[in-house]
């Protein structure tokens, strides 16, 4: 904010420290609780400190800024939600362990809003009646729940978080396309003005449902998300959302399958090995139980079950591995030794690679034997073809065949056009032009506000500590005073000059902290532009120093404030 007050070190609460917290594991959980942005308050919970709170007001800022920019509306809804319109949906259900639930003291049941679909939807219901009320998008900057089991990475991954959240509302299908449009334009002007290097990749809809489904996502080794790019194409997908056609082959002249002796061979490497063939001649079969149901995965040797494809497929039942209990009773089902043809009561899902004419070698269903010549389509039947393996470095583009590359990066925006899913469950109708009831589509739109200061952050820190961009930094200038009397003075009225010309300053005023402490201070807190009042203060002339390249030069103080205000 323009002409805000000077921010003095001596009285600002950001305590810096010189080494990283013990349980710190990526860059921005060690920098920004070094820097003094945050701190833990309890496992995955995370209290802003008032310079961590004025970059976090930032990135509202500028969001909130290119929303408005589209007509979108802003409101603000409870976080501690009723059950019943979740219910309604199917999600209090199939949102599982990472919903906060809670009763009130008359045994209501409550939850603590990981995202707001429903009472938007309601909102809107209760607002509109009729198509001239629509289109509209409404939006909210608010705190979201998710209980995490294993909160990690700072305030990459926590269980409570700040988030932005919005809505459009259309009564037909080509508006939801215009409003995910001017969504998905509003995100790459946020994401350009925050400065973030992003990626938009093709995703799965998950829990949200709905049809098409785009991530923004940033780059960064601490991501907890894959993402494959293509060098040759504009292909660029969330490794969970890349499907691959179904292409069956000629496996007529494929011999009859026949049954080999490989004793001790419970494993893909030791019957590769034994049989000195390459893994990907032989098929996996990995069994997982669905809702306690057993089902097969079937995928080539030389590659592993994405476990995540698999639960996205089948949610929201549970799905988790077998165990040894399981083989029991079971005759069909020879641990090590299983393959697909000859399974009783068991559904057998495959990757396309499995595709019809394919021959493989696999589990005979005896101990101690496989079978070769195995041909699917032929000697066993695939209930359902999911893409399930884990994507690979190389593995083929779905449009042009060049071989992807994968890189990790941190999700921090995701658009969706959820169709009717909500409208249905909760009845959101309004009159149509010709005076008949129409069924509202949707469509959902997030942005990580507080995950966006992490994932900048982790893109723009070097071995000295933060360097933020300009338009999100807790201030614009860094005034250091080097510490005799003189040079403080200076510093502080170079501050208030510096304010007075509309800067944002941080000036270090501490007493009795070293000038070595207050530049590793200033290089750790990361603010664009540091102005130093040092050796030569009695002669008004100051260094003004680029955090980012670290480029220095001496000018009068008149100089310095025309170059930072200019």
């Amino acid at each position: 904010m323009a002409n805000a007050p000077v921010q003095r070190m001596s009285q600002v609460m950001a305590k810096t420290l010189r080494d990283d917290p013990a349980d710190a594991e990526v860059l921005s959980h060690k920098l920004l609780v070094r820097a003094g942005y945050v701190r833990r308050t309890a496992a995955g919970i995370w209290t802003w400190l008032p310079l961590g709170k004025k970059v976090l007001a930032n990135v509202e800022r500028i969001v909130r800024e290119e929303m408005d920019a589209i007509g979108a509306q802003e409101v603000l809804l409870p976080a501690l939600l009723p059950k019943e319109p979740y219910e309604a949906t199917g999600r209090w259900d199939e949102y599982g362990p990472e919903l906060f639930r809670l009763k009130d003291r008359k045994g209501g049941d409550y939850l603590l809003g990981p995202t707001h679909e429903e009472i938007f939807t309601l909102i809107v219901k209760d607002q509109a009646s009729s198509y001239k009320d629509l289109p509209v998008i409404l939006y909210q900057i608010q705190t979201k729940f998710r209980d995490e089991a294993r909160p990690r990475a700072g305030i990459l991954r926590g269980r409570e978080f700040l988030m932005k959240d919005s809505y459009s509302f259309d009564t037909e299908d080509e508006g939801l396309a215009r409003s995910y449009a001017l969504h998905r334009q509003a995100y790459q002007k946020v994401f350009e003005r925050l400065g973030l290097d992003y990626r938009i990749c093709a995703a799965t809809a998950g829990a949200m449902g709905g049809s098409k489904s785009e991530e923004f996502l940033a780059p960064a080794e601490a991501g907890e998300d894959t993402f494959a790019d293509c060098p040759n194409c504009d292909f660029a997908a969330n490794t969970e959302a890349i499907t691959y056609a179904l292409e069956p082959v000629d496996g007529s002249a494929v011999p009859a399958a026949e049954e080999i002796p490989t004793p001790d061979t419970p494993t893909i490497e030791t019957l590769a090995a034994s049989l000195g063939v390459p893994a990907s001649a032989t098929l996996k079969n990995l069994l997982v139980k669905v809702d306690g149901e057993i089902v097969a995965v079937g995928v080539p040797g030389d590659r592993e079950v994405d476990m995540d494809k698999v639960e996205a497929h089948f949610a929201p039942a549970a799905v988790e591995l077998v165990t040894a209990e399981d083989f029991v009773g079971r005759p069909d089902l020879v641990r090590g030794y299983v393959g697909p043809q000859g399974l009783e009561k068991v559904k057998y899902i495959a990757d396309p690679r499995v595709a019809p004419g394919t021959a493989w070698i696999t589990g005979a269903n005896k101990e101690h034997t496989h079978a070769k010549n195995v041909v699917a389509g032929r000697d066993f039947q695939v209930d359902a073809y999911v893409d399930a393996v884990v994507v690979q470095e190389g593995d083929p583009c779905p449009n042009c065949g060049t071989g992807l590359s994968l890189d990790r990066a941190i999700e921090i925006g995701h658009i969706f056009q959820l169709g009717r899913k909500y409208a249905d469950a909760l009845k959101l109708d309004v009159l149509g032009q010709n005076g008949k009831p129409v069924r509202v589509t949707m469509g959902s739109y997030g942005i990580g506000v507080s995950r966006a200061v992490a994932a900048l952050a982790e893109q723009t820190a070097d071995d000295k500590g933060l360097c933020w961009p300009a338009e999100v930094a807790p201030a614009d200038v860094h005034v250091v005073a080097a510490g005799k009397a003189l040079q403080t003075e200076l510093a502080l009225d170079v501050s208030e000059k510096l304010r007075a010309a509309g800067l944002r300053v941080l000036v270090d005023d501490r007493a009795g902290v070293s000038p070595g402490v207050k530049f590793t201070d200033s290089e750790l807190i990361g603010v664009p532009k540091i102005l130093v009042a040092g050796r030569r203060s009695a002669e008004g002339v100051v260094e003004l120093k680029d955090r980012r390249t670290g480029e220095r030069e001496e000018l009068t103080v008149e100089e310095a404030i025309a170059r930072l205000t200019a």
